[in-house]
């Protein structure tokens, strides 16, 4: 293998940013949660459903932005033992021990809240089932699945590296694995798998779309980054395009969202499915060079805050439903629309702020990896570009 393909690729820090606008939806649509089931009845529930529907992009994005940076990383270095080891020694310290944790916590404020009276063996039996299923706590299959993909990295390094011509199949090849389960789990199996989005398989399509990129983004850039330097007439129409099929796609997933919830009309659940993988998919590109942009054009101070929300976004992604868990045991009552409208949109702001302020504190502890994986030292510059790229959870 040669020296230059030895060379650590250049780091790309606006990625940065798209996590911050991964992290922000998410927080959308958790925190708006509540509201599609108690605020039917209001005129503005239209709202309630848009950032609980158009916002699901956080958990595709952050799976495509993990693949993008791994394979990005992984892709010109030799696979051997040591990388692998190095691998998985990171991903067992700051991914899969802080899963452990948040599970024991959120499944004791779960067990302490609705099951006090649940015999040991019972309770014992349902703590592992649901640790081994990413059940523990409704958001935690997200790391669940994430681990999933870290154990399938080295095969398709392997597999990838060996047939390179495959991967310019690997975009089309991830929807006909995430299709194929779909379709499979729906028609072909007599007791279909219960929580499949717990599974890799519902995620391949956003997966590989992010090895592809990777592996390929210093030869495709100037097909994702907006200027005026790289807008040829192809380009431009590309990037239309995309964000037309974006926006389509977005607002017709909200509507059938809204016609379901309010009863106005049923559809196939195929639809669904359809919709909110064309909507994500298009999303992650959408923000990716979304990222690109504020990175250039916005205010330093907005890029500033933005990268670190960004770099803190994992611990955030945890922490967060502790907070709204416990914001909504007490519930306004009242009769003014207005002060429930700012208690919902308090939420937002309690879970962002104070998962912020939680994360934030916690680079000061000595053993915050525990908890919250590797986190930005206190004080740590921005990284230069010829420091290596983290993925999103390490």
């Amino acid at each position: 293998m040669s020296t230059t393909s030895l060379q650590r690729p250049e780091a790309i820090p606006e990625l940065q940013i798209v996590r911050a606008m991964a992290i922000l939806g998410v927080l959308s649509v958790h925190s708006t949660s509540y509201a599609t089931l108690k605020m039917v009845n209001s005129g503005y529930y239209f709202l309630y459903n848009f950032f609980n529907i158009f916002m699901k992009f956080g958990t595709p994005t952050f799976i495509f932005l993990s693949s993008f940076v791994l394979f990005y990383n992984y892709y010109t270095r030799p696979l051997d033992a040591k990388l692998i080891g190095s691998f998985y020694k990171r991903r067992a310290l700051y991914i899969i021990i802080p899963y452990l944790v948040f599970s024991i916590i959120y499944f004791t404020l779960l067990h302490y809240n609705y099951y006090p009276n649940r015999p040991l063996d019972e309770t014992l039996s349902s703590f592992w089932d649901k640790v081994l299923t990413g059940n523990a706590y409704t958001h935690l299959y997200f790391v669940f699945i994430s681990i999933q993909f870290y154990l399938l990295l080295p095969l398709f390094l392997w597999l990838l590296k060996k047939f390179p011509a495959l991967v310019k199949w690997a975009i089309p090849a991830g929807f006909a694995i995430q299709w194929a389960f779909v379709l499979i789990n729906k028609y072909a199996l007599t007791t279909p798998i219960p929580n499949k989005g717990s599974y890799s398989l519902s995620y391949f399509s956003y997966y590989l779309m992010g090895a592809a990129i990777g592996i390929y983004f210093p030869k495709i850039k100037h097909w994702i980054i907006m200027n005026k330097q790289n807008a040829t007439t192809s380009r431009v129409i590309v990037w239309v395009a995309l964000w037309c099929l974006w926006l389509g796609a977005g607002l017709w997933h909200v509507s059938i969202w809204y016609d379901n919830r309010l009863g106005l009309a049923k559809h196939h659940s195929l639809l669904y499915e359809f919709l909110w993988n064309m909507h994500t998919f298009f999303s992650a590109l959408v923000l990716l060079q979304l990222g690109f942009l504020l990175y250039r054009k916005a205010a330093p101070w907005l890029v500033s805050m933005l990268s670190r929300l960004g770099a803190l976004s994992f611990g955030i992604y945890l922490v967060h439903p502790f907070i709204l868990f416990y914001y909504r045991e007490y519930p306004l009552v009242t009769g003014n629309s207005l002060l429930l409208h700012s208690w919902y949109a308090g939420g937002y702001v309690a879970a962002l702020v104070g998962s912020w302020i939680i994360v934030s504190l916690a680079r000061f502890l000595p053993f915050s990896w525990v908890l919250f994986g590797n986190l930005p030292k206190p004080g740590k510059r921005p990284k230069t570009p010829s420091a290596p790229q983290k993925d999103f959870t390490a």
